[in-house]
C-alpha cells in the first residue's frame, strides 16, 4: 500500500470504480443475453428471476385481428365433441340356403325301383306275361301278395276297357289304382285336446326312429307357439333319457324323468301332473322300444296307457315304423294296434328304402292312417302324409 494514503480513501475509490464500470456496461445494451428459446431474463432488485414470453410475430399486419379475451366470469362454451364419420361397414353377403329336396327326390330309391321293376315291363300293349311281371314287381316292393294281386286284377280289367296302348297310359292307370288303396276320408291331422294338456303316446320297436320322431314333433310344436313336455318313460334302454335331453334342448321342451329302471307308468303319470300344473300345451310320452313278440313288454305298454287314461284321455297313440322293415312292419302294426290302441302311423326312413310300397300295404290291410313320414335325418325332415302326393312322387 502507498504510503501517505489513508485506507478509507482506497475503499471509497474502489467502490466508485465498480459503479462507473456498471454504468458503462448498461449503456452498451446491457442486461442478460437472451436464452436459447428467445426469452430475455430480467433481473429486478430484490425480485426472483422471471421469464418474459417473446413478442408475438405478426406476418401480415394488414389482415391480423385481435380477438378480445373474455371477461372474468363470462360463460365460456364447453368444447364440442368431435365426431368422426366412420367409413360404412359393408354388410356380409347373404348366403341363400340350399333348397330343400322335394319328396320326389327323397323317394329316389323307391321311385327308381318302381320305374325299373313295375313300369319297366311295359313296352306296348300289355299281355298276360306283362301282368305277371307287374304283380311280381309289386310284391318285391313290399306291397304284399294279396294287395298286389288285387291291384293287377283291377289294372288288367281297366286296361282292357280303356284300351290302354302306351306306357304313359299304364302309368296314369297305375297311379289311380294306388291312390285308391288309401282311404281319402281318413283324418290324417294330429289330434289336440279341446282343453287342458294334449297327450301323445309314441310307441314302436327299437331302432325305428322313435325318439328322433319325438324331437321333430316337439320342434314343430315349438315353432307353432306351443309349449311341450317330454316324458322319458323309456326307462330300460341305456342312455334313452340322455338322447331325449338332446332333442329337448333343440326344441326348447322340458323333460320329466325318473331313475333308470323306474316304472314307466309312474313316469307318465308324473309327467302329466307336471305339464298340467304348469299349463303346458302338449305332453309327448316316449316309451321303451319293444319287440311285438314279447308279450310281457306289450302288457306293460298297455299298463302305461291305462295309467294315463285314469288322469286324462290320450289324443294320439302314434306307432313309428321303419319303412326298411318291409312286411315285418305290417306285423308290428297289428300287435301294437291291439296293445296301445294305435291311432296313426309315422313311417320313417322312407328316403333310405327302395320298398316304399309298405305304405300302401299298411293302410290297405289295417285301415290305420299314415299321418307323418320321415324323409331324412334333419330336425325338419318330418312331413304330413298325403296319398296323392306320395304316389305321384313314387311313380315320378
Amino acid at each position: 500500500m502507498p504510503e501517505g494514503i489513508a485506507p478509507e480513501l482506497l475503499i471509497v475509490a474502489g467502490l466508485l470504480a465498480v459503479i462507473v464500470a456498471a454504468f458503462f456496461v448498461g449503456r452498451r445494451g446491457g442486461g442478460a443475453p437472451p436464452d436459447d428459446d428467445g426469452t430475455r431474463r430480467v433481473d429486478a432488485p430484490g425480485q426472483p428471476l422471471v421469464v418474459a414470453p417473446p413478442e408475438a410475430v405478426v406476418e401480415d399486419e394488414a389482415t391480423a385481428t385481435l380477438e378480445p379475451s373474455p371477461d372474468v366470469g363470462e360463460d365460456i362454451a364447453p368444447p364440442q365433441e368431435i365426431v368422426l364419420d366412420e367409413p360404412p361397414v359393408a354388410a356380409p353377403p347373404e348366403v341363400e340356403a340350399p333348397p330343400r329336396p322335394t319328396l320326389r327326390e327323397r323317394l329316389g330309391k323307391s321311385r327308381k325301383f318302381f320305374a325299373d321293376r313295375v313300369l319297366g315291363v311295359f313296352s306296348g300293349v300289355p299281355d298276360e306275361e306283362t301282368w305277371d311281371d307287374v304283380e311280381a314287381a309289386l310284391i318285391q316292393a313290399d306291397i304284399g301278395v294279396g294287395t298286389a294281386t288285387r291291384i293287377v286284377e283291377d289294372l288288367r280289367s281297366k286296361a282292357k276297357e280303356q284300351r290302354v296302348q302306351t306306357e304313359d297310359d299304364v302309368r296314369a292307370l297305375l297311379a289311380q289304382e294306388l291312390v285308391s288303396l288309401f282311404d281319402r276320408d281318413l283324418d290324417r291331422g294330429l289330434a289336440f285336446a279341446p282343453e287342458g294338456v294334449t297327450v301323445w303316446l309314441i310307441v314302436g320297436v327299437n331302432g325305428t326312429g322313435k325318439t328322433t320322431t319325438i324331437g321333430k314333433l316337439a320342434r314343430d310344436l315349438q315353432e307353432r307357439g306351443r309349449t311341450v313336455a317330454l316324458a322319458a318313460a323309456d326307462t330300460f334302454r341305456a342312455a334313452a333319457d340322455e338322447q331325449l335331453d338332446v332333442w329337448a334342448a333343440r326344441s326348447s321342451a322340458q323333460v320329466v324323468k325318473h331313475q333308470p329302471g323306474a316304472d314307466p307308468g309312474a313316469v307318465a303319470f308324473d309327467a302329466h301332473a307336471f305339464a298340467r300344473a304348469r299349463g303346458l300345451d302338449v305332453l309327448i310320452v316316449d316309451t321303451a322300444g319293444r319287440l311285438h313278440t314279447k308279450t310281457p313288454l306289450m302288457d306293460e305298454l298297455s299298463k302305461v296307457r291305462r295309467v294315463l287314461e285314469k288322469e286324462t284321455q290320450i289324443d294320439e297313440a302314434l306307432l313309428v315304423i321303419d319303412a326298411t322293415a318291409g312286411q315285418n312292419g305290417l306285423v308290428q302294426a297289428k300287435e301294437f294296434a291291439a296293445a296301445a290302441g294305435v291311432t296313426g302311423i309315422v313311417l320313417t326312413k322312407l328316403d333310405g328304402t327302395a320298398k316304399g310300397g309298405i305304405a300302401l300295404a299298411i293302410e290297405d290291410t289295417l285301415s290305420i292312417p299314415i299321418k307323418l313320414i320321415g324323409v331324412g335325418e334333419g330336425i325338419d325332415d318330418l312331413e304330413p302324409f298325403d296319398p296323392k302326393t306320395f304316389v305321384d312322387a313314387l311313380l315320378g
